[in-house]
């Protein structure tokens, strides 16, 4: 198989050959058709995590070794089954769940394999969608999009679960009350259509970039607050009229999950989801004083995809600005996400689709 690949940190990505899987057991063989570029991609193509303070976390330390066809927001067609897969046929297209475990640990057999001690995660251990074929371990990590279309369907996998599960982790909440979005990227553009399908009302979304705080509002958020320089905090609380309950950080740097806490109202939470990096103090009496929550969400498990993809068939979920280019030209596409070019997502699409 072709894959287009990290063979050194920071270099760009290059196009080599690989074997093609021979799927064992309860294996899927699927010939890749969609691949979104997700900004997790960038931290595995740099090779390291900002944990502030000048350290870095190396993921080679964590079990990733190169070279490594990235790409975890995969759509494919099934084209061979190991010899124990039922469930699925020749021709299927379906959404992959990347986030896989060791397949055989309590998480994992609760479809939490995102929960698991040893992960596997396609794309970040082992190959994903950024090569022409990737194996799924079993029908069970496959769910059918349907009448999606394939495209936007490929980011539920990551953007779309991701904030899914971060949105269930505030939840309840008054349809009225504002729910504040750090991040008007791949990830805020879902977290408004996933909101908007589950009749929240009151929306707000902090970016830096005029673009993407514009294209926030046309996918339907109430507002939209300029994240850039000081004063952040005082600007979130004057657009919702006090302090909030609800704050999902997408970006997780320094200097918006300073801005997210000083947001919070007594009893609030922040969820903290992206990547970004840094590192955030906490004046210790407040937490109790205040009964605060600071929450970590990684990414979700097959429920939630199997739950996204249901509420989107249902028509509730409007679909993300998705930018499709020729697989070839992953590097390329990584590299305007660096730049921060990106509105929405951009999802690669194999010659196979």
């Amino acid at each position: 198989m072709r894959a287009w690949a990290v063979v050194e940190n920071g270099a760009p990505l290059k196009e080599i050959e690989l074997p093609t899987p021979e799927p064992k057991g309860t294996e899927v063989l699927l010939e890749t058709t969609y691949c979104g570029v997700c900004h997790s991609d960038l931290h595995i193509w740099e090779g390291y995590y900002d944990l502030g303070g000048g350290q870095k976390m190396s993921l080679a330390d964590r079990g990733v070794s190169l070279p490594l066809a990235m790409g975890h927001e995969i759509v494919g067609r099934v084209v061979k089954l190991g010899p124990e897969a039922q469930g699925v046929k020749v021709g299927d297209i379906r959404i992959v769940y990347p986030w896989l475990g060791c397949g055989t640990c309590a998480a994992c057999l609760a479809d939490e394999d995102n929960m698991c001690l040893k992960p596997k995660s396609l794309g970040v251990y082992q190959n994903g969608g950024y090569a022409t074929h990737v194996v799924a371990p079993h029908p069970r990590h496959l769910v059918d999009p349907g009448a999606l279309d394939p495209a936007v369907a490929a980011t539920y996998a990551c953007s779309g679960i991701t904030v899914y599960s971060a949105i269930q982790k505030v939840m309840p909440i008054a349809p009225d009350e504002p729910v504040v979005l750090i991040g008007a990227g791949g990830l805020g553009m879902n977290a408004i259509a996933i909101l908007k399908a589950l009749g929240h009302r009151n929306i707000v979304v902090v970016d830096v970039a005029a673009e993407k705080r514009a294209a926030a509002l046309a996918e339907g958020a109430s507002q939209a607050i300029d994240g850039a320089g000081e004063g952040v905090a005082k600007r979130i609380i004057a657009a919702c009229g006090g302090p909030v309950l609800a704050v999902i950080d997408l970006v997780n740097g320094t200097a918006t999950a300073r801005a997210a806490f000083d947001a919070l109202r007594k009893g609030g939470k922040l969820v903290q989801v992206g990547l970004f990096g840094g590192e955030l103090t906490l004046p210790l009496p407040l937490m109790p004083i205040r009964a605060l929550t600071v929450q970590g969400s990684y990414v979700g498990t097959v429920k939630d995809l199997r739950g996204l993809v249901a509420l989107a068939q249902s028509g509730k979920v409007p679909p993300i600005p998705v930018t499709t280019v020729p697989q070839s030209e992953a590097d390329s596409a990584l590299m305007r996400l660096r730049a921060g070019q990106v509105t929405g997502r951009i999802v690669l699409k194999a010659a196979a689709a």
